[in-house]
């Protein structure tokens, strides 16, 4: 069973940036799609960004396009959220997950999602 451990978190003000890491050990890592998604307090967890499992495919909520960018190195088993011009909005916990199968089609649903990390937070402050 895939572990995955989440780092790079911390407080930063508006406009500064923040490199998010999905460390992960266990079954085959480079086989799986991996999801970032996060928590802000008292709201439901929202679907962040996506990455296929060879890296070539990437999905993104719309509020994030232009300033996130998720890519992975599976030499590394690791997977990373940069995130770029920060805003108060994006203060959240961020959680990665990886679906239940390999391969497949790449999801935004947490509903295919089974493993998850124990997130690591994200405050920006304005």
């Amino acid at each position: 069973q895939v572990q995955l451990v989440e780092s790079g978190g911390g407080l930063v003000q508006a406009g500064d940036s923040l490199r998010l890491s999905c460390a992960a050990s266990g079954r085959s890592f480079s086989s799986y799609h991996i999801g970032w998604f996060c928590q802000a307090q008292g709201k439901e967890r929202e679907f962040v960004a996506a990455i296929d499992w060879r890296g070539l495919n990437t999905l993104y909520r719309d509020s994030v396009k232009g300033r996130f960018t998720i890519s992975r190195d599976n030499a590394k088993n690791t997977v990373y959220l940069q995130m770029n011009n920060l805003k108060p909005e994006d203060t959240a916990v961020y959680f990665c997950a990886t679906p239940r199968f390999p391969f497949g089609v790449l999801s935004r649903d947490s509903r295919f999602f089974v493993s998850w990390g124990h997130g690591t937070h994200v405050t920006v402050s304005s």
